[in-house]
């Protein structure tokens, strides 16, 4: 029997194999046993030389080879379409073994994602696993790209059928054989070329299923403006097209993670933003420009996250998407819910979806679905919770992007806030069914089901959209704007220009606002609901900035703060991050409020409440920092009025008596500087050094620096350790200084959240870091030589 051919560079024709080659070969002939036949496949698949493809066999060796280890006919399927699918071919026979090859992938795909079996490619060798070592994935990316060739002036064409296919066959291998996905992503020009597929309807969804998944694994972030036709691409998309498309816009427009903690320092970040200035706007940067030059797309957008459920595509047409999903495992489990929640309300209702047998269809393409039926109500629902998670993303993060004022326009201009407010109770914050749609291995409380992460993005959608924006009194409704201004006329107090400047035709309509109705929901969401911190950052954003006492007083009225104090007092929470999120949203509530303050007080009556509040402060100073500077902030301008009403809270609030202690105070400060060292600042925890400079610059005010510092001193000195705390404060001022004085957004929020004005900030700093061991006012002069070490080098290698 002849032995196999081998591709030349393989080791044929050389004047002697290697001991290697001939123990990879079996040294029997020249024929490879089965296995190292894999081996030496893998070895070219790595190295690009050797065998690398099904066309370097012979048709009857690989006949041959397959009845013992039952490869399923891949090679020579493969080695046919090989044959059948060169340039002047009309690929109707490739068609047709494409067809074959499919099945073969696609079961075996099923089955490994959800998990009936458990496949070892190192010793049952799976269909899609052969298929990749024979060079199949190469193979049908050179026949999807045959479109890009030119022959005679003519390009060549393949039909959307056989395109499918393709993209159906590659997707099936992606799902099981590791590493074909980054193979892929690897073909910049492959993945550029996928784009172009999407105008077609036929093969969109395959199209973007697999785009995601290759997008998903890239090392570098593609950029859409090398996308041919992209404004054409997009706008000619359909509602349900573009829905689908923002899955991937999600990739492409939200900076890269490098998956390393250290990067997300303050020093670390420092550094990047330095090299980005050299290197220009960033791929996610680009992207989200090129989106937004495309005419109409935000208003598009914001169409689909308001549409109603009725609204939505037609039964027939969803039908054919879910008989897509079907066949894309990306969306299998998916399916398979929505299909659970069907069968469960047709006991109920009567209502069924019936699917045609294989091949049975209308006249117009669509599956046939019984006149007498409908789609059930349930499934219409989740459908619409799917889009609107992605878009609810993709307009979140242009929120947050260079462009943000001109999309906060056309998110007002296009009246995406009342369009969800009218979703709110229907859809967005709806009351879980029976049925619920909840994935394999998960439940209705997991974080993966899409009802949770619908509620999880609307709420990182409104504290975006509000966070130290004018635009966030859209939120409200007329009545309740002017509910604002009564505020502010009773307590004569000038009223906030953002509200008289708001465009009340664009404002939430209804009994209620989008803000009140988030209130609401709040105060009734179990203890251990993960909602919790979402809602409260949500309420934060909207008192964040310049403090207003009508948004104070708003908020106060509707029992926010002893809905807050139940959480942290008498629920006794545990989570640190809905702690924090309490405490941020507790302190913008009080900041300078009397009233707040009586509320407080009225509801903390009890030494044995007081009690348990200051332990849940002292058992993290990190998450509850913001609250102590809120607090000392609201002391020291109470201190400085003259009000009855300001006196008879000084005198009577257990919270505001506890901070006014020089001892806590100093406490605090020890603590919050002691936690926190320049390597490990992150966006998080720097809070506790500006904490600190505040309860400093508040002193020096009173001419009371020297008497801290010389405290801070004593307390080194007790503990042991003389040096190390004012050394590392040293240190942090310094960093301040380098942070700070290059960053404009920063110190206006320093400034507008304590009402201190950034000059006295930088005064304070530069007071405090001065050289001369003279100065009373100097960290140097209270750090004895011998523990002198103030000139680290702290900056990012």
């Amino acid at each position: 029997m002849a032995a196999a051919p081998v591709a030349a560079g393989s080791g044929a024709g050389r004047g002697r194999r290697s001991a290697a080659t001939v123990a990879a070969w079996g040294g029997w002939g020249g024929r490879p046993r089965p296995g190292n036949i894999l081996l030496q496949l893998r070895q070219g698949q790595l190295t690009g030389r050797g065998l690398v493809r099904a066309v370097q066999f012979t048709e009857t060796f690989l006949t041959e080879r397959d009845k013992q280890s039952k490869w399923s006919g891949i090679p020579q399927l493969l080695l046919k379409l090989h044959t059948t699918s060169h340039l002047h071919s009309d690929f109707v026979e490739c068609q047709n073994i494409l067809k074959e090859i499919s099945p073969l992938l696609s079961m075996e795909a099923m089955a490994f994602v959800t998990e009936e079996r458990k496949l070892t490619q190192e010793t049952t060798y799976p269909n899609t696993y052969i298929f990749d070592l024979f060079g199949g994935v190469d193979l049908l990316v050179e026949i999807l790209m045959r479109p890009t060739i030119s022959i005679r002036g003519q390009k060549l064409k393949i039909s959307d059928e056989m395109s499918k296919d393709c993209l159906s066959i590659l997707y099936n291998t992606c799902v099981c054989t590791e590493g074909v996905t980054k193979r892929l992503a690897e073909k910049n020009d492959f993945v550029i070329f996928l784009f172009t597929l999407m105008t077609s309807k036929k093969t969109f969804l395959q199209t973007a299923t697999l785009i995601e998944d290759i997008l998903g694994v890239k090392k570098e972030m593609i950029r859409l403006d090398e996308v041919p036709n992209l404004s054409s691409l997009v706008s000619n998309f359909d509602q349900q097209q573009l829905a689908n498309f923002c899955r991937i816009l999600a990739v492409t427009i939200s900076e890269m993670d490098t998956g390393n903690d250290d990067k997300h320092t303050l020093l670390a970040k420092n550094a990047q933003q330095k090299k980005s200035l050299s290197l220009g706007p960033s791929a996610a940067e680009i992207n989200q420009a090129a989106l937004l030059s495309i005419p109409g797309f935000v208003e598009r957008l914001c169409k689909l996250a308001t549409r109603k459920v009725s609204e939505s595509t037609g039964t027939a047409s969803f039908l054919q998407e879910l008989e897509e999903w079907y066949t894309w495992l990306d969306n299998a489990l998916v399916l398979d819910a929505l299909m659970r929640v069907a069968n469960e309300e047709s006991e109920h209702n009567q209502a069924s979806i019936v699917f045609p047998p294989p091949g049975a269809s209308e006249e117009n393409g669509l599956p046939h679905t019984s006149a007498r039926t409908q789609l059930p109500q349930s499934m219409k629902i989740m459908h619409e919770i799917m889009y609107k998670l992605e878009v609810l993303y993709v307009l979140c993060v242009l929120l947050m992007g260079r462009q943000r004022n001109q999309v906060h326009r056309m998110i007002a201009e296009f009246k995406l806030i009342p369009g969800l407010n009218n979703l709110f109770d229907k859809l967005i914050w709806r009351k879980h069914s029976a049925s619920a749609l909840v994935l394999h291995g998960h439940n209705q409380n997991c974080d993966c089901s899409p009802d949770i992460t619908l509620k999880i993005q609307f709420l990182r959608l409104l504290q975006s959209f509000s966070d130290h924006h004018e635009n966030k009194y859209l939120l409200l409704n007329n009545q309740e704007l002017n509910e604002l201004s009564a505020i502010s006329l009773k307590a004569n107090i000038p009223e906030v220009e953002a509200v008289l400047n708001t465009d009340r035709s664009l404002v939430c309509d209804g009994k209620r606002g989008l803000l009140t109705r988030l209130l609401q929901v709040m105060k009734k969401e179990p203890a251990e609901s993960s909602f919790r911190f979402w809602q409260a950052r949500a309420v934060e954003s909207f008192l964040r900035g310049t403090t207003s006492y009508a948004d104070q007083m708003f908020l106060l009225k509707r029992g926010l703060l002893e809905h807050i104090l139940y959480c942290i007092v008498d629920s006794e929470c545990k989570s640190r991050d809905v702690l924090q999120s309490y405490f941020d949203l507790l302190g913008e509530l009080m900041k300078f409020n009397v009233d707040a303050f009586k509320r407080f007080n009225k509801y903390i009556n009890t030494d044995a409440k007081f009690q348990v509040f200051l332990k849940q402060i002292n058992s993290s100073l990190v998450d509850s920092n913001m609250l102590v500077r809120c607090v000392t902030l609201s002391l020291d301008r109470f201190e400085n009025q003259v009000d009855m009403k300001v006196a008879e809270v000084l005198s009577e609030c257990r919270l505001l008596a506890y901070i006014s202690q020089v001892p806590t105070q100093m406490s605090f400060l020890f603590r919050l500087i002691n936690i926190i060292h320049v390597q490990t600042l992150t966006q998080e925890n720097v809070s506790c050094l500006n904490t600190s400079l505040v309860i400093l610059m508040l002193a020096r005010r009173k001419d009371r620096l020297p008497l801290y510092l010389r405290l801070l001193q004593r307390m080194e000195h007790s503990k042991k350790y003389p040096g190390f705390l004012l050394n590392n404060f040293h240190n942090l001022l310094r960093f301040w200084q380098q942070h700070y004085l290059h960053k404009d957004k920063d110190s206006t929020c320093l400034e507008n959240s304590s009402c201190i004005s950034f000059s006295y900030w930088k005064e304070t700093v530069s007071i405090l870091l001065n050289p001369d061991r003279q100065s009373p006012s100097a960290l140097v002069s209270y750090i004895e030589e011998p523990y002198m070490d103030i000139d680290r080098d702290f900056t990012e290698e």
